[in-house]
C-alpha cells in the first residue's frame, strides 16, 4: 500500500515539473515589448502677448467732502442718500434770513451809490466848462475829485451786492460733481460755520474708476533691458484687464492715466494708475483686484501646463521626442497665457512635445510618437481618425 502511495506521488511530481518546464518553454518564446505609444504635439516658435499680473486696489476718481461756507442753521436735507446725484443738485439749506437781508441792503447802497455818480459828473462838467471865466483849477480839481469817489462808490457797491449774492447763494449747498452722496453728519436744526473741519457729507464718483497697480521696481528694470535688448516689443498703449475678488474677468478695458515714477520705500514697487468704465458700480474703492497688463510681445513657444512638470527645486520640465526617444527638457518660463506656459528656452521650433504617455517614462527609451491634440478642455484627442470619422478622446496621464 506504501508503495503504491509513493508511485503515484513521484507520477505527479513528475507531470508538475513537465508542465513547469512547458510553461517556461512558451514564457521565452513571448516577444519583447516594442516601444511606448506617447502623445505628441508640435511646438512652434511665435509672437506671444507677454502679460503681466499685478495686485491693484481700486480708488475713486473723485470723492469731495461738501463742507459750507457760510454760518448758519441747517433748515433742510435735500437728498437721498446712496441715489446718484448730478453736479448741482441741492444737498443742504442753511437758514437764509440774515443773507437776504444782506442782499437787500446791498442793492439799496448800489441805488444811492448809483444815484450820485450823475450829480458829480455835472458838477465836474460844469467846473470844466467855466474854467478861466470865474472857475479857478482848485475847484475843477475838487469836482473831478468827487465825481471820481462817487463812481468808486458805485463799483464798491457793485461789488458787495455780487458778494452778499453770492453768500446767499451758499446757503444753498450743491453737490459739485456727479456721484454717490454719502448719509448725511448733520440735521436740521444742527449749527454750522464756514471752514468747519467736520464734513456734512461725502459725494464720491464711482464711474468712471481708477485702479492703482502695483509693480516691483527690480522687475520693472529687468522689464526695460529687455525691451532695449530687443526682447520683448513694446505694445503702443498700456491696457489693463481686470479680475475681481471673487474671480470673475471684468469686461471694460482700462487705459492708462498716470505712470509711476517714485518708489515705495515699504514695498519697494511703482504705482501705475488706470482707468475703467464703471456704470454698473462693481467696482468699489477700496476693492483689492488682479490685473493684467500687456507688456508687449515676446518669441515663445506656448506648452501646455498639462505637459510639465516642477521639481523640487523649482526647475520647470517638460518630455520631448530626440531621435526616437524620450528626453526630459529643462524649461524656461515667462510666464503663462490662460493654461499654457510661455517658455522661452529648452524647446525649439517644430519639437515633438509629449502631453500624453508619461506614466513610467525614463530618459533615453524609445517611443513611438502619435499626433494628438488638446482641446478646449484639456482633453487629449488622437488626430487620426477610426474608421467611422469619429475622434476618441484620450485622457491625459502623467
Amino acid at each position: 500500500m506504501i508503495h503504491r502511495n509513493l508511485l503515484r506521488l513521484a507520477r505527479a511530481a513528475i507531470a508538475l515539473t513537465a508542465i513547469s518546464v512547458a510553461g517556461l518553454a512558451h514564457a521565452q518564446q513571448i516577444p519583447a515589448m516594442g516601444p511606448k505609444q506617447v502623445g505628441v504635439v508640435t511646438v512652434k516658435n511665435e509672437a506671444v502677448p507677454l502679460i503681466s499680473t499685478l495686485p491693484g486696489r481700486a480708488i475713486a476718481r473723485d470723492a469731495v467732502d461738501i463742507r459750507p461756507r457760510v454760518e448758519g442753521f441747517v433748515t433742510e436735507v435735500l437728498y437721498n442718500p446712496g441715489r446718484p446725484i448730478t453736479a448741482g443738485t441741492p444737498m443742504f439749506q442753511i437758514d437764509s434770513t440774515v443773507y437776504d437781508a444782506a442782499v437787500d441792503e446791498a442793492r439799496a447802497n448800489l441805488a444811492a451809490a448809483r444815484a450820485a455818480v450823475p450829480q458829480a459828473e455835472a458838477a465836474y462838467e460844469r467846473s470844466r466848462q467855466l474854467q478861466g471865466t470865474g472857475s479857478s483849477q482848485a475847484a475843477l480839481e475838487q469836482a473831478q475829485a468827487v465825481m471820481e469817489q462817487a463812481q468808486a462808490a458805485e463799483k464798491a457797491a457793485e461789488a458787495a451786492l455780487k458778494t452778499a449774492e453770492a453768500r446767499l447763494s451758499w446757503t444753498t449747498i450743491t453737490s459739485p460733481l456727479d456721484g454717490l452722496p454719502s448719509v448725511a453728519n448733520v440735521s436740521p436744526g444742527d449749527l454750522v460755520s464756514a471752514g468747519q473741519s467736520d464734513a456734512l457729507a461725502t459725494v464720491t464718483q464711482l464711474d468712471p474708476i481708477d485702479v492703482d497697480m502695483f509693480e516691483p521696481s527690480a522687475r520693472l528694470q529687468r522689464l526695460r533691458d529687455r525691451i532695449e535688448s530687443g526682447q520683448i516689443k513694446m505694445s503702443d498703449g498700456l491696457k489693463a484687464q481686470l479680475t475681481l475678488e471673487n474671480g470673475v474677468s471684468y469686461a471694460a478695458t482700462g487705459e492708462l492715466v498716470a505712470p509711476g515714477f517714485t518708489v515705495s520705500t515699504s514695498t519697494g514697487a511703482l504705482d501705475f494708475r488706470f482707468r475703467f468704465e464703471n456704470p454698473q458700480r462693481r467696482i468699489l474703492p477700496g476693492m483689492f483686484v488682479r490685473g493684467q497688463i500687456e507688456i508687449g510681445q515676446i518669441q515663445a513657444i506656448l506648452v501646455p501646463q498639462m505637459a510639465t512638470t516642477r521639481g523640487r527645486d523649482g526647475t520647470l520640465s517638460a518630455w520631448v521626442v530626440r531621435d526616437g526617444k524620450a528626453v526630459r527638457s529643462a524649461l524656461t518660463e515667462e510666464g503663462v497665457q490662460n493654461s499654457n506656459w510661455i517658455v522661452t528656452g529648452g524647446l525649439e521650433d517644430g519639437d515633438l512635445l509629449i502631453v500624453n504617455g508619461t506614466t513610467g517614462l525614463s530618459d533615453g527609451a524609445e517611443i513611438a510618437p502619435v499626433a494628438v491634440e488638446i482641446d478646449a478642455d484639456g482633453v487629449v484627442r488622437d488626430l487620426a481618425q477610426p474608421a467611422d470619422g469619429a475622434s476618441t478622446p484620450t485622457p491625459a496621464t502623467e
